[in-house]
């Protein structure tokens, strides 16, 4: 499989884009592409690691820790602690890159 992660971007969509990049039975990736977007509250069964292509946002965590992260930061969000996007850059495109994995031994 073979793409680029910079192709078919939507400019200024009313929702946040999500796109599949590749999933098996312990990964998931996926691009999220946002322009002044925001979230509700995810409670994710599986860890995330979530890098910024492009752009820029905020995560809140329900503790009240808010991560500012810029293009080149990354962040790894344990399973099951809540967080949502609090703020994304209206006047361009954020591209993240997700990186979602189960850490659980499998029997």
């Amino acid at each position: 499989m073979t793409g680029n992660i910079f192709e078919a971007l939507l400019l200024e969509a009313e929702q946040e884009s999500f796109a599949e990049l590749l999933r098996d039975n312990h990964i998931r990736i996926e691009r999220i592409v946002s322009q002044g977007h925001t979230s509700g509250w995810y409670d994710q069964e599986d860890n995330e690691w979530v890098l910024v292509l492009e752009g820029a946002g905020t995560i809140l965590f329900a503790d009240g820790r808010q991560v500012r992260l810029n293009k080149g930061d990354f962040l790894h969000i344990p399973a099951h602690e809540k967080h949502k996007v609090a703020w994304t850059d209206p006047d361009r495109l954020t591209i993240w890159l997700a990186v979602y994995y189960d850490s659980r031994q499998k029997e």
